[in-house]
């Protein structure tokens, strides 16, 4: 999931920072070693080329099939990389970089292509993708005043797997037969539970930037 490739063992406190990951530290990217060819690193390659395939299954020849085997594979390569990247010690800046950046793609992608194919209601996808705006934002607010990233949150991380293991059920479920009937409900329930953990991971994320910034005007110095 997100942050996979970065562990949050390499993070560095700061004075009034409590990191979103609940602990206390902000997460500095800068601290992880400057790789670029390592395995975890090609496997979030390779799940990033996979959103344009995706896009294209889904909406040229309506390949739902093929879509859901992209959506698998994606949803394996998430979770080897930040396996390997552990167990191999190949933690990188671009892997803390590439790693959320495939997933929020897919999530962003997906949603959009479901929204053309009246797979899920427009506010499901306004409000996940007006979640990534704020935290956009929120990123830039970081930036002027001086922090990384945070860490991100367990709630974060599980939201998005959930939603990637949901979209697919999703897919199956838009048809007619026995195999949608009995995939549906399971499918609804996933991503209604998934959005709603996004979206509380979100507001959690906001909730800290907020904090970090009053804790630094009260301190009255830079970070």
């Amino acid at each position: 999931m997100t942050s996979s490739n970065g562990p949050s063992a390499d993070a560095s406190a700061r004075p009034g920072a409590g990191g979103v990951g609940g602990s206390g530290t902000v997460a500095d990217r800068n601290l992880l070693p400057d790789r670029v060819w390592t395995l975890p690193n090609g496997l979030s390659v390779v799940r990033l080329l996979g959103v344009p395939l995706f896009l294209w299954l889904l909406l040229g020849p309506e390949a739902d099939g093929w879509a859901v085997v992209v959506l698998m594979v994606a949803g394996a390569t998430d979770w080897a990389d930040g396996k390997l990247a552990r167990s191999l010690g190949q933690s990188s800046r671009l892997g803390a970089l590439l790693d959320p950046a495939a997933d929020r793609l897919y999530i962003v992608a997906t949603l959009i292509a479901f929204v053309l194919r009246d797979v899920v209601p427009l506010w499901l996808v306004a409000a996940l993708v007006g979640r990534e705006l704020v935290l956009g934002l929120a990123l830039l607010v970081l930036r002027a005043h001086g922090y990384p990233p945070l860490q991100v949150h367990y709630l974060g991380k599980a939201a998005t797997f959930i939603l990637l293991y949901a979209f697919p059920l999703l897919l199956l479920a838009d048809g007619d037969g026995p195999v949608a009937a009995v995939v549906a409900p399971v499918a609804w329930a996933l991503t209604v539970w998934g959005s709603a953990l996004y979206l509380l991971a979100g507001v959690l994320y906001v909730v800290q930037v907020v904090g970090l910034v009053r804790a630094e005007r009260a301190g009255g110095s830079p970070p």
